[in-house]
């Protein structure tokens, strides 16, 4: 079972542990969190309500009425309790509500997933509604809540008095489920696409103390596994070794140093280890990177049969593709990962593209390969679904654009022509003009 696969335990493992919890905390890091839960409620066969977080519900009022309108998807009388006490914005009669409306929804095994949780403020408002709405919840009901803030309360306490089961906090992100330790490693979170940015425990480092100390850590972060030359060949080629071994040791310790200030505990967090030859990840820190998830949701979409998990897996790495890698800095090794990194975007995208149109969605697909072709523009076969798709659904005179688009292309970029598929294919938008 896909289940199976991306953890490293058994699906009664899991079960076992979440049985008869209210509530399934996830840090955000946790792989396929979605697909996760998805097949693992499939295979138990409980129904599955997901409610995302928008940036614009700021208030708890406004969650919820984002939460009625999403779920009177799936149930048009959903939210009839929730409307009543609206107005008052008190957590209390709202939480009441809820766990009333949820209760009415369904009377079988249900899990609420709600995702992004973060994006509310974590106020006293907000703590008194999560804790009067556990004690409220049917017991058919758990709800499954994505939250870095796991060491906030309420959650410690559930956690504590054994109401609720944490997936993916304590170690590294590949494994899924954990015993909760008694003294929490500090989180190291890294988003490299974009310009790049860093939290420790939820903070974000914005001072450096240059740009060597910044640049280095993200070479250390996307390369897990390196050589002290391959290093030094990196960033101080042209440095007698010994001069850029003192420049390292003192960079070195400046992220350490930048890694300590979040940190509201003594000691050292350095960044990496050294042994038998290779910087590694130190194992004082638990670190998240987005870059490694992206890739990883690829490759696994690449390699399954199942085409609802493809669909799932491509439209998380897509969705953590947000932008070009670590724009703006044009290091020779950041450029060519800039560049292989679009390219797997590029083809995530036209992997999604070609499930649409197998299904029909003409215009979904379009719309992938469209934003597919801005990343690799030299794939004429895009070029050619592009095209197809436009004389499908009678946009003939954008057909014809497109073909123009291509035969630029292909002649300021290689100097060659189209090939004769494509020169065959323009023959045919020819005839429909």
């Amino acid at each position: 079972m896909f289940v199976r696969e991306i953890t490293t335990l058994s699906l009664d493992t899991f079960r076992d542990a979440s049985k008869s919890r209210k509530l399934i905390l996830l840090y955000p890091w946790t792989n396929y969190r979605n697909v996760f839960l998805s097949y693992y409620l499939k295979g138990v066969g409980r129904e599955v309500l997901y409610y995302r977080t928008g940036a614009e519900q700021g208030t708890l009022s406004a969650w919820l009425q984002g939460m009625v309108d999403e779920f009177r998807h799936v149930n048009p009388k959903f939210g009839s309790n929730l409307e009543k006490v609206f107005e008052q914005n008190d957590p209390r009669p709202l939480a009441k509500a809820l766990a009333k409306d949820l209760g009415s929804h369904s009377k079988e095994p249900l899990v609420v997933y709600i995702d992004e949780f973060d994006r509310l403020p974590f106020d006293d408002a907000l703590t008194t509604f999560i804790t009067d709405l556990m004690k409220e919840l049917p017991a058919n009901i758990q709800i499954a809540v994505s939250s870095r803030l796991l060491t906030h309360q309420p959650w410690i306490d559930f956690v504590h008095k054994g109401e609720a089961v944490v997936m993916g906090t304590e170690r590294r992100k590949d494994d899924l489920l954990f015993r909760l330790e008694d003294h929490a490693k500090p989180q190291l979170e890294t988003y490299a696409f974009g310009r790049g940015h860093v939290l420790v425990n939820g903070q974000p480092v914005t001072n450096w103390d240059g740009a060597l100390p910044r640049n280095l850590f993200f070479y250390f972060i996307d390369n897990p596994l390196v050589t002290r030359d391959q290093i030094f060949e990196t960033f101080w080629p042209n440095l007698p070794v010994k001069e850029a071994t003192n420049v390292f040791h003192v960079t070195k310790r400046k992220i350490s140093e930048r890694i300590g200030m979040k940190i509201d505990e003594a000691g050292s967090f350095e960044l990496t280890q050294y042994g038998s030859g290779f910087y590694t990840p130190s194992d004082k820190l638990v670190r998240h990177y987005d870059v490694h998830d992206f890739e990883a949701a690829v490759e696994r979409a690449l390699l399954t049969m199942d085409e609802r998990e493809e669909i799932l897996l491509l439209s998380r790495a897509i969705d953590l593709y947000r932008a070009p890698f670590l724009q703006g800095v044009e290091m020779r090794w950041m450029v060519a990962r800039r560049d292989k990194l679009k390219s797997l975007y590029g083809q995530a995208l036209i992997s999604l593209a070609r499930i649409a149109k197998r299904r029909g969605e003409k215009e979904k697909a379009l719309g992938l390969f469209v934003r597919a072709l801005r990343e690799t523009p030299e794939r004429e076969d895009v070029h050619r679904e592009v095209m197809a798709l436009y004389l499908s659904i009678g946009m003939v005179e954008d057909a014809r654009k497109q073909y123009q688009i291509l035969v630029k292309f292909l002649k300021e970029a290689q100097s060659i022509e189209p090939s004769r598929e494509t020169r065959e294919l323009y023959a045919l938008i020819e005839k429909r003009l």
